[in-house]
Order: C-alpha cells, then structure tokens, then sequence
C-alpha cells in the first residue's frame, strides 16, 4: 500500500501566512530570530501560518499570543508580500499588519520556533532580516509620515 504524504503549506502548494509590526513604547520593534524556514536564521516580525478556516485577522492575533504572549489589536493592514524564497523551494503570501499591545509581557514563548526574540530600534536593526519584515517596515516607514507619527527632523527609520 502506498504511503500518504502529506502536503505542506508553502511548499507543495501556496501558503498564506501573517506577520505584526509591534511596537513598545519607545517605538522600538519587537523581532524574533527563527529557528525554521523559510529564511531560517533571520529576524522576522512575529506571525505564521494562518490555519484552514481561520481569518487573517484572527491568526494574527492568535500567532502574537502564542509566539510572544501578547494580546493585540489590528491597528491596520501594512502591506501584502510575494514570500517567494526559491533556494529553499517555499511560496507564502503574507499579509502584513501594524498591531498594537493591549495586554501580555513580550517573551520568546515559541523557542521551537524562535532562537531569541528582542526590542530594536527602527534606525538599528540587525543586519539580515525576513523579506516579509523588511517590506513590512518599508510599508509602515513611508506611512508614518501621512499620519503624524515621526518627528520632523528624523530621518527615515528603515535602512
């Protein structure tokens, strides 16, 4: 009889995941270094998978209590990325959202999945981060000037 292989999301057919931009209140973003692919190695925004039947929204809100113990709210929709990681055969869309903390300590809760988790200031992130969270940033740096957010004198946050 022949085995049944599962299918995986992202690599057998197209997966659909979900990433949060959130900030503490010095306006630091919270990163995590993953442990898995794809861009295994890299600091991602925190998010995943959305599971069959769930809603985007509720996956973020779902990926941020699970991997980094805390409660959030949609602030809005950031942007949607073509995750497309060829060398490691994997395709996701993943859509992006700024999220806001309305309860929870931030912690590395999901260490199968994150190495280390950390605060970085938007002028001084680390050297190699994720597609998604790269566009994501981009997506909320060229945003906070329309809403008021940024002091007149800084400069752009993103590199």
């Amino acid at each position: 009889m022949d085995s049944i292989r599962r299918l995986l999301q992202g690599r057998d057919y197209i997966g659909v995941g979900v990433g949060a931009v959130v900030l503490n209140e010095s306006g630091e973003v919270l990163l995590t270094l993953r442990r898995n692919e794809p861009e295994a190695g890299q600091w991602s925004i925190p998010g995943g998978a959305v599971e069959w039947f769930e809603r985007c929204s509720d996956a973020i809100k779902r990926e941020c209590l699970e991997e980094v113990g805390l409660t959030v709210e949609i602030v809005r929709l950031l942007t949607v990325v073509d995750h497309i990681v060829a060398n490691e055969a994997s395709h996701w869309v993943s859509i992006e959202y700024l999220v806001k903390i309305v309860s929870g300590e931030a912690g590395n809760y999901s260490r199968g999945e994150n190495a280390d988790m950390r605060w970085f200031p938007l002028n001084a992130l680390p050297p190699v981060v994720t597609q998604p969270t790269r566009e994501a940033l981009e997506s909320y740096a060229r945003a906070i000037p329309c809403e008021g957010l940024r002091d007149q004198g800084s400069s752009d946050p993103i590199p």
